[in-house]
């Protein structure tokens, strides 16, 4: 191999290293970007066409509120009343009648503070009474089954102490308990 060959392979190689070098700083970088902007660019597509989907259904959404609100009004789950008294009344009212149709014995009433819970305004009566087992179930099941939703709270269940035979100086059985619990109705504030 002569000189002039050696240097043209030389030449060659060192071509092919430049283009090597322009290749890898840049022309595989553009490549790269611009795969990253086609990426970018399909995932704005869909989020745009995911965002017309959204906004085309905006008109049955809406349409859905309505009925929803309407079928809300129309359902009796929140007391009517205007006032909380009269709410508070009725609710203890209720309470009154369960627990006399159960077989308990009401010892008091009690309605509490209203607080304001989401919108509604919170109607809170604090119940003691006595009853056996199957009347607290009947009572409880009264209260659940009722058409306005009420809530059970702070329940406290203690038993009766049965009597003391004077004969056999024991202490007999007795099925009764003592029951506290706040039972809680909603109204819808400001009448709406």
């Amino acid at each position: 191999m002569n000189e002039a060959s050696h240097q043209r392979w030389l030449a060659l190689g060192l071509l092919g290293l430049v283009v090597a070098l322009i290749i890898f700083l840049v022309i595989v970088p553009l490549v790269s970007m611009g795969m990253d902007y086609h990426e970018q660019k399909q995932e704005l597509a869909f989020r745009l066409q995911r965002s017309r989907q959204i906004v085309a259904k905006k008109d049955s959404v809406k349409e859905n509120i309505e009925r929803i609100k309407k079928q809300y009004q129309a359902q009796n789950y929140f007391s009517t009343r205007d006032t909380e008294a009269l709410a508070s009344a009725d609710f203890q009212k209720f309470i009154k009648s369960a627990i006399s149709q159960a077989g308990g014995q009401l010892t008091s009433t009690q309605v509490l503070p209203r607080t304001t819970d989401n919108g509604f305004n919170r109607v809170t009566v604090k119940v003691r009474m006595s009853c056996d087992i199957e009347a607290l179930r009947s009572i409880l099941h009264e209260i659940e089954s009722s058409g306005q939703i009420m809530i059970v709270d702070q329940m406290d269940i203690r038993p009766v102490r049965g009597r003391r035979n004077r004969k056999t100086r024991q202490v007999e059985p007795n099925s009764k308990m003592n029951v506290n619990f706040q039972v809680a109705g909603f109204m819808r504030k400001n009448n709406e």
